[in-house]
Parts: C-alpha cells; structure tokens; sequence
C-alpha cells in the first residue's frame, strides 16, 4: 500500500538512500561523514522496505490470480462456451471461491488453495480485501470508470456463523450477513439475492439464481456483484461508424458495424495473432486504420461441472467446509452460477458480473475425496485493472451480430 503523498516510484527506489543523501554537497571528503546521522537513514531505508513489502506481495498475489484467470477461461471456453459469444468475470468467481475456501478445513482447504494457487487462505483474504479497496476503487466522483465491487452472505437463521469466519466475511470482504429463513421461504431469499445483484449492476444482471437453485435445504449463499463503466480515453468517432463484414469461423460472413479511427493506438503483432490495447496509453505505432466492431454480449452459466472438471470436487461432497457455521460437517456446495454482460461502444464499455455459490446440507456419512488491426474475424477481449493486472473480465465474439 502505498504511503499516502508519496508516489509510487518514490516507495519503489531500488537505492539503499535517496538521490539527495547520495550526493549531498556536505560529504565532500571522508571527514564530513562522522556528523551524518546513520541510524536515521537506516531508520528511513526499512520504513521504504516496510512499505514496499505489501505491494510486492500484492502484485504477487494478482499474478496468481490471473493465472487462474487464464486456466479457468481456457476451461470455460472448451466446455460451455465453445461455439458461442461469451463474457465472463474469473475476479468475480475468484472472490466468491475465497470466501468459501475461507470456511473450509482439512483436504478441502488444501484442494482451495491448489486450485486458486495460493499458499494460505490468509494469502486469498488479503488479495479479495486489497483489490475491493484499493484496485477497484470507484473512480467515477473524480472523472475516472465507475465501479462497483460487493460482496453478501444469506445464512439460514437455523444457524450461527463462526466468529473467525463471520470476522473474514464482515472484514477482509465487507460482506453484509443476512440471516433467512431458507426452509419456509426459499423463493423469497432467491428474489432477495436476485434483488441484491441487480442493485449492485446497475440494473444489468438479472435472475442470477435459477428456479429450483434455492430450496428448503439451503444453508448458504455467498455471493459477488462486480460493476464496470469506462470511457475510451480517445473516444470513436460515431459518424465514422460503418457497416462491414465480419468473417465468422465458418468461413461465412455477417454484415456488422465497425467503429473507426485513426488515433494513435497501442497495437502488437505477434506471430499468428495482433493485441489492440484500447484505451490506456498511447503506443509507438503510426496513425493507422484501426476498426473494431461494436458488440453486446449477454452469458449465463453454472459453473459446477467447469470447476469440477479442473479438479475442485473436495466441496462438492460434505465434510470440507466445517470452518462456515457451528455444527457444519454436512455443508457442502450444491450449485455454483456466474452471469455476466458486456456492451462496447464508441463511447467506451460497459460491464457487469455477478457470481453466487448455493451451499447445501446433506445428512450422511462423511466421504474423503506493427500492421493495421481490424477485427474482422472472431477474438478474444480482455478487462483488467492495468495498474496491478488484476483480470476483470474475458471474453470472445465469435459473430458481433448475436447477443
């Protein structure tokens, strides 16, 4: 975290002193140096070092989320999404997963913390508290993208959650805890949590939980909503904005409309592919032809067999999330749902994801187990916060013309 009034690069001087203490014209021969006062710049050197450690870790641990990232889009696409337009928000899924590893216990937790690589849950607390605080910060008041990152809890009233873990959730998540009763009126905390994620999109997802997802069984939900709205720093110019075609897998074609410019843009060609960053600095290239196609995208899924296929079952069966409530040897995950939209326009995008974990109870014996860039062809988009990399969202539009 970085010293408030200092920049960043001023907390990440790789020096063992400042600049200033370095070539100060006072040291001008070797007597001058008795009356420099040592221990204080060795004092001034570990705070540097102190406040330097966090972000370290931080971006330490933003790289293993995105390698998580990268795995599950991998999966999501090979399996769910294989022949369709797509969006979704690995972040999302992530934060939700954490809360849930937070409460588990024994070979469950070891599984977590395989899966979202990651050392201890404290790692996951920390990383899920620092990107809601810090990284996703709602810069809209001051003219930057409008965010918006929460997280909620729905516990049955049946049940009183553990003080460690209602202390991480309230805490390190800044999860409200609702207390429901799931057993006589499960429809009416799904419209609640229906409610909570439609509130906290701005309206854009909607019936986040299926019917028949919430029951007279549920103990559980834990969930996340996750809100994005940025402005191209060089904004398309929509009278530019033309239909063209698109050249679909199939070797057809739609006529879509493709947003134009000729501002300079951060591009990369690589060997079988071309990277348009849009819209965070500017690169070296030339003014070129650079067209994008407008597109929406609107994707739901359940996520149980994508997680399960990676390797995560441990949760699925009771016995591993112990750490939740009192009395909580029968928890177990029952259904695990994502949905997520996206909108680019010549303004800028617009996104919205919301994510939500079903925990169930189940009474049994305990098992163990350099050219121009037109996008004229099917691509794969990505959202991230670009300070620390963190992934937002990812996505492909095989065919702009189906939302």
């Amino acid at each position: 975290m970085a010293e408030k009034g200092k920049s960043t690069e001023e907390l990440q001087s790789p020096n063992l002193f400042s600049p200033l203490e370095l070539q100060s014209p006072f040291c001008s021969s070797p007597e001058d140096f008795e009356y420099l006062d040592f221990d204080a710049l060795i004092r001034r050197r570990d705070q540097r070092k102190a406040l330097e450690r966090p972000l370290t870790i931080l971006r330490e641990s933003i790289a293993k989320q995105t390698d998580f990232s990268l795995s599950l889009a991998q999966h999501v696409i090979s399996t769910v999404a294989k022949d369709t337009n797509f969006v979704f928000s690995p972040l999302s899924m992530h934060v939700v997963l954490c809360m849930v590893a937070a409460g588990s216990s024994g070979p469950t937790r070891v599984q977590f913390l395989g899966y979202l690589k990651s050392m201890s849950v404290e790692e996951l607390n920390s990383l899920s508290s620092q990107v809601a605080t810090l990284l996703l910060a709602d810069g809209g008041p001051l003219g930057g993208p409008r965010l918006s990152f929460a997280d909620g809890v729905w516990v049955d009233q049946s049940l009183t959650l553990k003080p460690a873990f209602k202390e991480i959730v309230e805490n390190e998540y800044k999860a409200a805890s609702n207390h429901v009763d799931f057993e006589n009126k499960a429809y009416e905390v799904r419209e609640e949590v229906y409610a909570w994620a439609e509130k906290e999109t701005n309206g854009l997802i909607k019936d986040l939980l299926p019917s028949g997802s919430v029951n007279s069984l549920t103990k559980l939900i834990l969930a996340n909503a996750l809100y994005f709205k940025g402005a191209w720093v060089d904004k398309f110019d929509a009278s530019l904005t033309k239909d063209d075609d698109f050249f679909l897998s199939n070797g057809t074609s739609v006529r879509v409309p493709f947003m134009s410019s000729w501002e300079r843009q951060s591009m990369h060609a690589f060997d079988g592919f071309k990277v348009l960053r849009l819209p965070y600095e500017q690169g070296d290239d030339n003014r070129r032809d650079f067209r994008v196609p407008k597109f929406k995208i609107n994707f739901g899924f359940e996520a149980t067999k994508v997680l399960q296929g990676q390797g995560l079952v441990l949760p699925f069966s009771p016995g591993g999330l112990t750490e939740m409530v009192e009395n909580g040897e029968g928890l177990k995950i029952s259904r695990f749902f994502h949905k997520s939209c996206i909108e680019v326009d010549e303004q800028g995008t617009e996104a919205a994801a919301a994510s939500a974990c079903v925990i169930d109870e189940e009474y049994c014996l305990i098992e163990e187990e350099v050219v121009d860039f037109v996008a004229d062809h099917p691509f794969l988009f990505v959202v991230r916060e670009d300070v620390s990399g963190a992934v937002l969202f990812v996505g492909q539009v095989l065919n702009p013309k189906a939302s």
